[in-house]
């Protein structure tokens, strides 16, 4: 029956407007009867006597005018609303009126009335209630077989604060979806009841056997409360039961302050990795930039960009964006162009490498901070243009950083890599090479007496999300439909949010005296198979089965696993419980810049290897992994 009912419905198409019009007189005129019956407790010898098969012929042609002149009839039905029953209303109240004016005139002129106004008044009520009420009962019937032939997606929500009540109502709102529960970490909510859904213990013990007995087909996250350590244990739980998740924004990000469907978002794999946010609160950092001329370099990058966009919150007089790449430099200047937050921005399209370039950028703004982030850092990249990684991250450093001295800029941070801790490649080499000519060029103004600059360095692993990391390249191979290509299977990396670099980048500016290299505690580190495997997940897809992952071997300079500090380096303390201060090797500033001065005669040079030999004579522990240059460290 019920498989009948819903192919009836589906092969159902409008009604013509005529049947409406039928069934609405048929149903004004059974109102009509049935005033006539309540009037004359239903004596048929009281209704012969009062005639009332004209009444109700009246009342049923004064109907039939009236809903031409409202058009009552031309709504659908199966989506009738607040407007079809005032439409409806209109048709019965001028039904009655039409009614009472052709008794008034019958009784002007025959001394009688054709209908009672009794019988008027309580058919008017009752057409009204019958009219409106069997147009919603259609619409229910439709609704409801509708819903039949849909597949609804079974969702659970982890969360019964308000929040999750309001995602509630706005998934019930769509015939595509069923909230069969909430889930709660808070025992005190679990068993209890909202709006006739039941909240389950979200305890990891018990997932399982909800999601099981529920037939969970998805899971939305609402809590802002929960850890990191507990949303990767639930969405684990959720992998493992191939259920998908999404999450509800913040509600400051809810467009116009309400949740729509719209905005219910799978949920990033950037959301699940890593370790809690370190938040840095530091009043002397706004203290410091406020009304200061701040020049950023590789402006228009990952990290630039958004050191850009926290260096504006904090109010400086003028930012100076430096960036080679045109394109990249005027998005960030079309963004600038939209901010009102009264700072004067200046975009310059230059190579760190140009000293005269530089110079005069320093001579016609004369910065008192100066945030360096412009590099090159693709492993492989620099593996095979050993001059390039040279030039850019050590030679241009170098002009940077005398420049900053000459112009007594108060503080210069330059920012490092992980990858410059025993490096194993030229990219990290060249870093750690820049690491050392900025710590020893402000020991050697200290010593001198020269010192008007505050050096610093800042160390981090991966960033989530910057040009040409693992994420972004993993969801393209996804959305491609695979393979996942990974180098090794035991491969890990450290990874960190792009604000939360940028956040340390600031602190250190502040918190640096200078000399220092500023580290800190990023967690575990990743297994980048492990990552893959969770990106296809999340995406509703299984791995190797509906995408392949395919290992590679590790590319060129490459190696299975990142460090802060090298063997013969440690920590010191600073007022941040995650943020360190490496202690590493010192160098004379006389023998780095000697070297320096040498890598400047050799990047021209064809023959790369006497760039690089240089390199390893510098940074006895730079070891090359899986690269034509480890023919050097044999000999």
């Amino acid at each position: 029956m019920v498989r009948f009912f819903v192919k009836f419905i589906r092969n159902l198409r409008i009604l013509p407007r005529w049947v409406i019009i039928f069934i609405d007189i048929t149903l004004i005129s059974f109102s009509s009867l049935l005033g006539y019956l309540l009037r004359f407790n239903f004596s048929a010898p009281d209704l012969e006597h009062n005639n009332f098969g004209a009444g109700i012929l009246l009342y049923a042609t004064c109907g039939l005018i009236s809903i031409t002149i409202t058009n009552s009839y031309k709504g659908i039905i199966r989506y009738t609303g607040i407007q079809d029953g005032a439409r409806i209303f209109a048709m019965t109240t001028l039904n009655g009126a039409l009614v009472a004016a052709s008794n008034m005139i019958f009784y002007y002129n025959n001394r009688g009335n054709i209908i009672p106004y009794s019988v008027v008044f309580i058919s008017l009520l009752s057409s009204f209630l019958l009219l409106f009420n069997y147009r919603l009962l259609v619409k229910y019937i439709f609704s409801y077989y509708r819903n039949l032939m849909i597949n609804r997606s079974r969702v659970m929500i982890f969360g019964a604060g308000q929040t999750g009540i309001i995602t509630r109502h706005v998934l019930e709102s769509t015939p595509r979806m069923k909230v069969v529960g909430f889930l709660e970490d808070d025992p005190n909510k679990a068993g209890k009841i909202i709006d006739g859904t039941t909240i389950f213990s979200a305890r990891t013990s018990e997932l399982h056997r909800v999601f099981a007995d529920q037939s969970v087909d998805e899971l939305i996250f609402t809590a802002k409360d929960i850890t990191l350590e507990r949303k990767n244990e639930v969405v684990d739980e959720c992998i493992r039961n191939q259920i998908k998740v999404r999450s509800v924004p913040p509600v400051e990000k809810w467009v116009r302050g309400e949740l729509s469907l719209n905005q219910i978002k799978e949920i990033n794999i950037e959301d699940l990795l890593g370790r809690e946010s370190i938040k840095i609160q530091n009043a002397n950092i706004e203290s410091d930039l406020r009304g200061k001329r701040v020049l950023i370099t590789g402006a228009a990058g990952s990290i630039g960009s958004e050191l850009f966009r926290q260096v504006a919150l904090n109010k400086p007089g003028s930012i100076i964006l430096i960036d080679q790449s045109e394109s990249a430099l005027y998005e960030l200047e079309r963004e600038a162009s939209s901010l009102e937050t009264g700072v004067r921005f200046y975009f310059y399209l230059a190579d760190i490498n140009n000293q005269e370039r530089i110079r005069f950028l320093f001579e016609e703004h004369k910065p008192e901070i100066v945030y360096h982030a412009a590099a090159y850092k693709h492993v492989p990249m620099m593996e095979s243009n050993a001059s390039e990684a040279i030039t850019c991250n050590v030679l241009g450093t170098k002009i940077l950083a005398d420049l900053a001295a000459e112009f007594n800029v108060s503080k210069f941070v330059m920012i490092s890599t992980d990858k410059a801790v025993n490096p194993t490649n030229v990219m990290g080499c060249s870093k750690r090479i820049a690491e050392i000519y900025v710590q020893s060029l402000n020991d050697y103004l200290l010593v001198t007496g020269k010192a008007r600059t505050a050096f610093v360095t800042t160390r981090f692993g991966n960033v989530l999300g910057s040009n040409g990391s693992v994420i972004p390249f993993f969801k393209k191979q996804i959305k491609e439909g695979g393979p996942i290509t990974v180098t090794h299977p035991e491969i890990t990396r450290y990874f960190m949010t792009i604000p939360e670099a940028c956040q340390l980048v600031l602190e250190a500016g502040t918190m640096g005296k200078g000399g220092e290299i500023f580290i800190f505690d990023m967690g575990k580190s990743v297994r980048i198979l492990d990552l893959a495997e969770k990106m296809i997940w999340l995406s509703g897809l299984e791995p190797r089965k509906d995408i392949d992952i395919v290992f590679t071997g590790l590319r060129e300079g490459e190696k299975l696993y990142e460090e802060l500090l090298n063997n013969t380096e440690d920590t010191i303390r600073t007022h941040h419980q995650k943020i360190m201060i490496a202690r590493v090797p010192k160098y004379s500033y006389e023998e780095i810049n000697r070297y320096v001065e040498l890598f400047n005669d050799l990047v021209n040079d064809r023959n790369e290897l006497k760039s690089v030999a240089l390199m390893k004579e510098l940074v006895p522990e730079y070891k090359s992994n899986y690269s034509r240059y480890e023919i050097l460290d044999k000999q």
